[in-house]
């Protein structure tokens, strides 16, 4: 009688086997995690230590940069006269801003607003494909003064021209990298707003557009050091 009568019990966790309210949206939380809060922190942490990584990656070359910039700080002064500033400002106004509307993409998730996450993520976009844009202008721009590294690199300046081809090979493998890191981030927010017009993010289930929001958002960072570095330090040098 009791084998029956426990063979009959509800489950655990609600009436009938049924999950008790409120609790995760079906097929949301993965079997090794006890509730959707760990399971939120342990993916914000996963992409925080990645992100440690990256870090680690772009530090590298921000080394090489400082030391060759102290080696040929005239050489690579001069060289940064050839960048174009007023682009590169455009560019740090575009990103910026595409750090608010992707702060507010995770806002509209976290509160459950799905046309304003949809139009967030839509701006972002839009915002980082406009970066890609302008940033092929001065791509464009360098070849055709012949300012990219190799065998049909030319320097107005001859006694300068070593120093300025590390500067430009410094500045077109980071701002390379740097591109990269934002096709990625477009091809994320691609996907993100895909799984926001099918409904998939909750209040409760909206992970992947926090930690999509932390990546973009470190990307936006490493430009504020590239901009600075590459465009303006060393401009007022003749």
């Amino acid at each position: 009688m009791a084998d029956a009568a426990h063979e009959h019990a509800p489950a655990r966790g609600g009436s009938g086997g049924l999950p008790p309210q409120g609790s995760a949206p079906p097929g949301r939380l993965q079997h090794h995690f006890e509730s959707m809060a760990q399971q939120k922190e342990a993916a914000s942490l996963g992409m925080w230590v990645f992100l440690v990584t990256e870090i680690l990656f772009f530090g590298g070359l921000f080394l090489a940069y400082t030391i060759y910039r102290w080696e040929f700080s005239r050489a690579f002064a001069h060289a940064s006269q050839h960048m174009d500033i007023l682009l590169g400002t455009v560019n740090t106004a575009v990103l910026i801003f595409s750090s608010l509307t992707m702060a507010m993409a995770v806002h509209s998730a976290e509160t459950g607003r799905k046309k304003l996450l949809i139009g967030f993520l839509v701006a972002t976009m839009v915002l980082g494909a406009a970066f890609l844009g302008i940033k092929a202008v001065e791509y464009t721009d360098h070849f055709h003064h012949h300012l990219f590294p190799g065998p049909g690199f030319h320097y107005p300046v001859p006694a300068d021209a070593r120093a300025a081809e590390l500067f430009f090979s410094l500045y077109f493998a980071m701002t390379g990298l740097h591109a990269l890191h934002m096709i990625v981030g477009l091809g994320i927010l691609t996907t993100l707003l895909v799984m926001a017009k099918r409904g998939a993010f909750t209040p409760e289930y909206n992970t992947p557009v926090e930690i999509s929001g932390l990546y973009w958002h470190f990307v936006d960072i490493v430009w504020i050091f590239l901009f600075p570095l590459l465009y303006l330090i060393g401009r007022h040098l003749h």
